[in-house]
């Protein structure tokens, strides 16, 4: 199982950014794909996840209405679309791969990616 992210840069307050996570090395529709934030001193926080065929979707109350999280099984690649954003958005961002079930509790994930910076700034 690999899981890449991508896509993390500075953007200033009110941006927007796009994530990338590529997936391979498992059924992909099989499959739920989270977004964790892990910001500087803190611990890993779902963000976003997305499970495959049944296509169920959690938000954090504080991505919900800003995040969106999509999948395309044609190139098993999961996005998180990240509009207004904020400096409390800023952090480390991981995709992962657990079970089928869709979770924002990191310990409910055994695949990890290696992380992708944003930095939300002015």
């Amino acid at each position: 199982v690999q899981l890449q992210a991508s896509g993390g840069g500075l953007v200033h307050p009110g941006g927007s950014l796009v994530l990338s996570c590529a997936a391979s090395g498992f059924t992909f529709d099989d499959y739920a794909i989270g977004w964790f934030r892990q910001a500087p001193g803190k611990e890993r926080k779902g963000v976003a996840c997305k499970t495959g065929t049944l296509g169920v979707i959690y938000y954090e109350d504080s991505t919900q209405g800003r995040f969106t999280i999509s999948r395309d099984g044609a190139k098993n690649m999961v996005y998180l679309r990240m509009n207004s954003l904020k400096p409390e958005d800023t952090g480390v961002y991981f995709c992962a791969r657990g079970d089928e079930h869709c979770s924002l509790r990191s310990d409910s994930y055994r695949y990890w990616g290696q992380g992708t910076l944003v930095t939300v700034s002015s």
